[in-house]
Parts: structure tokens; C-alpha cells; sequence
């Protein structure tokens, strides 16, 4: 595989060496190129897939994606919100590092010094679009035309009514879908619809070059109103919030679907990249009827560094080039991702610090070692850090348990290898791991810290 890889990066060739060709050259050698589909989906339960162990959910197509390709059990993304998850995976740097440790809004956003994917792809010749969710600012420097992308369609906020597409959070009231950076009305139309119909087009305009597509989906983020043929999918099986929140994600697995067919039917998947996974965990808020998703055996969810906020399903597929059907458990994470494609696509590194690491050792094979000795997160007032098995989280609050409520802890350490669902805290008796995982926080923190 490693031979392979070797070669195909040799074919493609890289940087200066591609600049050097004839135009004629270069034009064979893009259609050699692999493309690239980043799906994102929007607080997404830890397992709530059915090849991660969702038995009550019909997400075909995902488990179809999953079956072509490899699947993670130990992939974090770099914070339990929104913004700062997405701006780590575009950038390939901790949110502390790139800029944005909170959610965008008003003059806040992705600092436009940070280099993110699309630009990588963009200076290496490929077209690239994104239909979806930004919600990494809404400053006309931080819109996504701006940031590499050839074509934007979508809402630049953190979540929209689905069929006026007016923001939905907190007043005032105002209209929030774009073409590129003008406002566009399509009233009454269903939003994951006409995102889907975006990228359909993009496929089909596209197919004959390298193209980066992403694909920042707003499902299964509130307001939940997936269409009638989902919600009777469970008609009679699931109570609420879970059926509410289940006829969400298949409705989301179908758009999916849309898009894999379509890839399908122009003959491009074993030319093409496709990446899945969520940006935090399930969400508990009033907006979400109080939850729906689900951890499964993991404590916690959006908002919180236990696992189920942070640990999600994530599945990459490249038929003919990385293995199929096969599990990875070493520690993963959002960041890896740049540094990895970009080495399958012959991308050149941004002159800067990565925390992300180049995994295809671990896609692969499953023996290779993770290259994280420590995985950090920080959100205002909470903070987490994870060491091999031991995991300790600062000022966490309290968290659904086991059909009770565990009042929030100042400091909770668990062993993932004993205890992956962070049931015990084990602070109390090892003082000592308290105090190592505390000084290897600082230390990050000190590393990170942007200037």
C-alpha cells in the first residue's frame, strides 16, 4: 500500500515540480489527482450511525460509506461547538492556535491570516465549492470566497429556519442564505434540499477537473424539521425527542445518498476522496426538545469535554487506494485531516505550525501507533486533556448519567481503557496523574497561545 502511495504521489508530483510543466502536461496530470468531499455533519451523537451501533437508526448510505472505506472509534474534534471544530479541520491547528476558541458571531470569526484547506487546493489548481454552513464569520473579509472557495451557497450563521432560512437563534430576525457574498431568497424551499441540489450541479460542472467540495451540513442541528417521509420512517417505533431527532438524521443520510450516487454515476468514486464525521456531540438544548441523540456508552455531549461531546463518528473512504471495511481505534483527531490530504493530493504544507499529523500509517494499518502523546481542548472556563488512557476535565458541568444527573466536578480524571463512559472519578486517588495532566495543560496553553 505504502508502494502505492508512493507512486501515486510520484505521478502527481508536487509544488515547484508542477509548476515546471507544459500546460498540456499539467492538464493530464490534474485529471490523475484524487478529489476531495469533506461532509460535516452538525451535532451528531457519538454512535448515532448504524455502523457505529445505532440499532434504531436507518442511515444506509453512511453505513454504506463506511463499508468502502475506514471507520474511527477514537476520533475527537477539537471542541464541542460548532465554530471552533470546523475552524481546526480547515486549518489543521488547535482553536486556541488559529484563533477562534468560541462560537463566530458579529465581528468574530476565523482570523483571515489563517490558511485553511480550500487554499491548498485552490493554488494547486482544483476547483472548489462549499454549500452549507460557514458559521466562521460574517465580516465580508471572513466570507468563504474570500477564504479560497471558487463558489459559496448556504447560511453564514450557526443555524437557519430550514424553509424561510431566517436565523434561528436570537433576534432580531434576519434573513440569512447566500450565493457567493449576495443574499438570495428561495422561500418555502427545504434548505438541505437546495444545498444538495448546489453540489449535484458542482459534480456535474466539475467532473472533467480535481475538484475540493465541502459539505458543512446543518443536520442534525436544530430546528429539527426533517421531511414527512422520514418522520413516518419511525412512525410507531421511537418515542420523542428520539424520533424527532432520528427522522432528522435520515433525512440527512439521504442527502448524503444524493451526493454519493451522483459520484457513483459519473464514474468518479475511485477517483475521489470522501470524508465524514460530526463537529460535537448531540445537542441538549431546549432548540433540540431537550436531546434525541445519543453517546451511547460515552458520558457527555454538546458543550462538554466528556466524551460524548467530543468523540464522534468519523468514516473515510477511497476505494482502490485505502483499505475498505475496516476499523481504526488509535487516537485520531479534526486536525489530522489537512496534513493527510494533503499528502494524498500532492498539496503543498502551509509554512506554520500544524497540530495535525499525517495518519495514513493508521489508515493503512491498524497496528501503526497514534501520533498524539496528548490531546487538549479548552472552552471558556472548561478545559480537557487527554494522556494515553487518562483523561482529566477541569470545571466540568454536570452531565446525564446513567439515567441520573452527576452534579458538576472541578476535577474529574478517568482511565478511557477501564472506564470509556467516565462513570468513576478517580481524582481523588491519583493526585499525582491530577497534577501531570495539569502542568501538560499549561504547557499547551503556553504553546498555543496566539500573537
Amino acid at each position: 500500500m505504502e508502494a502505492s502511495r508512493r507512486m501515486f504521489l510520484t505521478t502527481v508530483g508536487v509544488g515547484a515540480t508542477q509548476l515546471a510543466l507544459g500546460a498540456s502536461q499539467q492538464k493530464e496530470q490534474r485529471k490523475r489527482r484524487p478529489n476531495v468531499i469533506v461532509m460535516l455533519t452538525d451535532d451528531q451523537g457519538s454512535v448515532d450511525v448504524g455502523c457505529y451501533g445505532a440499532k434504531d437508526l436507518r442511515t444506509p448510505y453512511t453505513d454504506a460509506l463506511a463499508a468502502r472505506g475506514v471507520r474511527f472509534t477514537q476520533f475527537y474534534v477539537a471542541s464541542t461547538v460548532c465554530s471552533p471544530s470546523r475552524g481546526a479541520l480547515l486549518t489543521g491547528r488547535y482553536p486556541q492556535r488559529n484563533g477562534l476558541t468560541g462560537n463566530a458571531s458579529g465581528t468574530v470569526g476565523l482570523p483571515t491570516d489563517e490558511i485553511i484547506m480550500p487554499q491548498l487546493f485552490k493554488e494547486a489548481g482544483y476547483r472548489t465549492a462549499a454549500f452549507g454552513k460557514w458559521h466562521l464569520g460574517m465580516l465580508p473579509e471572513m466570507s468563504p470566497i474570500k477564504r479560497g472557495f471558487d463558489e459559496y451557497f448556504g447560511h453564514k450563521q450557526g443555524c437557519i429556519d430550514n424553509y424561510s432560512h431566517f436565523f434561528y437563534w436570537s433576534g432580531p430576525n434576519r434573513h440569512d442564505l447566500w450565493r457567493n457574498d449576495e443574499m438570495v431568497r428561495e422561500d418555502g424551499k427545504f434548505f438541505p434540499d437546495l444545498m444538495t441540489r448546489e453540489a449535484l450541479r458542482f459534480l456535474d460542472e466539475a467532473k472533467d477537473d480535481p475538484f475540493f467540495l465541502y459539505l458543512p451540513y446543518n443536520l442534525p442541528h436544530y430546528p429539527m424539521q426533517a421531511k414527512q417521509e422520514y418522520d413516518e420512517l419511525y412512525e410507531g417505533e421511537l418515542e420523542q425527542p428520539r424520533k424527532r431527532y432520528a427522522a432528522f438524521v435520515s433525512n440527512l443520510d439521504a442527502q448524503i445518498g444524493r451526493v454519493m450516487d451522483k459520484v457513483d454515476a459519473l464514474g468518479l468514486r475511485e477517483d475521489t476522496i470522501i470524508l465524514f464525521f460530526s463537529d460535537n456531540g448531540h445537542s441538549l438544548e431546549e432548540r433540540a426538545f431537550w436531546g434525541g441523540g445519543s453517546a451511547g456508552p460515552y458520558r457527555g455531549n454538546k458543550f462538554n469535554f466528556f466524551e460524548g461531546g467530543v468523540r464522534m463518528p468519523c468514516i473515510v473512504s477511497w476505494p482502490g487506494v485505502i483499505p475498505e471495511n475496516e476499523v481504526r481505534h488509535q487516537t485520531t483527531t479534526a486536525m489530522d485531516w489537512l496534513p493527510t490530504i494533503a499528502g494524498l493530493c500532492g498539496l503543498e504544507l502551509p509554512d506554520r505550525t500544524l497540530d495535525g499529523h499525517d495518519i495514513m500509517d493508521i489508515i493503512e494499518g491498524e497496528n501503526a501507533g497514534s501520533p498524539h502523546e496528548t490531546v487538549h481542548w479548552k472552552l471558556r472556563e472548561q478545559w480537557a486533556v487527554l494522556k494515553g488512557d487518562w483523561k482529566l476535565v477541569r470545571n466540568a458541568p454536570a452531565t446525564p448519567l446513567e439515567n441520573e444527573v452527576v452534579p458538576g466536578e472541578e476535577l474529574w480524571l478517568s482511565n478511557l481503557a477501564d472506564d470509556p463512559g467516565e462513570t468513576r472519578n478517580l481524582a481523588g486517588e491519583h493526585p499525582q496523574i491530577v497534577a501531570e495532566l495539569t502542568a501538560e495543560h499549561e504547557k499547551w496553553l503556553a504553546d498555543t497561545a496566539r500573537t
